[in-house]
């Protein structure tokens, strides 16, 4: 009888015991959702920065002349009034590697 009152427990126990950590909501899940959350702060952390550096370049955009010539230069090759462009070849000493 006490083999079977200590079964019963021990069963009782463990129908307790799987909602806690098996069903739906239970402690994987919170674990699992955890993780989740944590890697989406951390992508949300590098777009909060990403942003603050747009936002940066769009008011200098908006109040500067630096920004808009720079961006110029970088992107469009463009070369202001009284400057010299140089193009620099791989090339050292002006003759073709075939001569």
């Amino acid at each position: 009888m006490a083999k079977l009152c200590s079964f019963f427990l021990v069963a009782l126990l463990v129908l307790i015991q799987y909602p806690l950590w098996l069903s739906k909501g239970g402690w994987l899940d919170v674990w699992e959702l955890k993780r989740i959350i944590s890697a989406q702060e951390d992508y949300n952390k590098k777009l909060e920065i990403r942003n603050f550096s747009l936002e940066a370049q769009v008011l200098d955009l908006k109040t500067g002349t630096k920004a808009i010539e720079e961006l110029a230069r970088t992107e469009l090759g463009m070369v202001g009034e009284g400057e010299k462009f140089y193009r620099i070849t791989g090339h050292s000493g002006g003759m073709s590697p075939n001569q």
